[in-house]
């Protein structure tokens, strides 16, 4: 399987893209067998060969979602736009409180606190005794 993808060249902190059709296992810094442009994200400056791009996606290949968002984009092949990383699930509140660890710990802390209270608080005869005793 043949995909269109983006393939980084350049140093530490210049960033710089090539174009390249590969097979789908080969390495990302692995041989390809066609170079169709370069992308430079730096100055947002897409160039690659439209007719070469038409022709492998014709031929079967995929592109890779940051390449189709680039050439959709830049209305160089019609479509839509694909997301291309999905955000990390927040643990909301009532996630944690429905959460099985939460919920086994959560009696054991207020059964802990209940004794204490007993202890620490006078129950009412020893309040009524007090009194008779001065």
């Amino acid at each position: 399987m043949l995909k269109i993808r983006l393939q980084r060249i350049g140093k530490r902190g210049q960033a710089y893209f090539r174009v390249v059709v590969t097979e789908k296992t080969t390495k990302p810094k692995g041989k390809y067998l066609e170079l169709l442009g370069s992308y430079d994200p730096h100055k947002k400056e897409l160039t690659v060969k439209a007719d070469r791009i038409k022709y492998w996606m014709g031929e079967g290949s995929q592109l890779s979602p940051t390449v189709n968002n680039l050439l959709v984009g830049r209305k160089i092949i019609e479509g839509e736009k694909v997301q291309v990383w999905k955000p990390k699930k927040k643990k909301s509140k009532e996630a944690e409180t429905t959460a099985p660890e939460a919920v086994s710990k959560a009696p054991k802390q207020e059964e802990a606190k209940e004794p204490e209270k007993e202890a620490s608080e006078p129950t009412k005869k020893e309040e009524e005794a007090v009194p008779a005793q001065s």
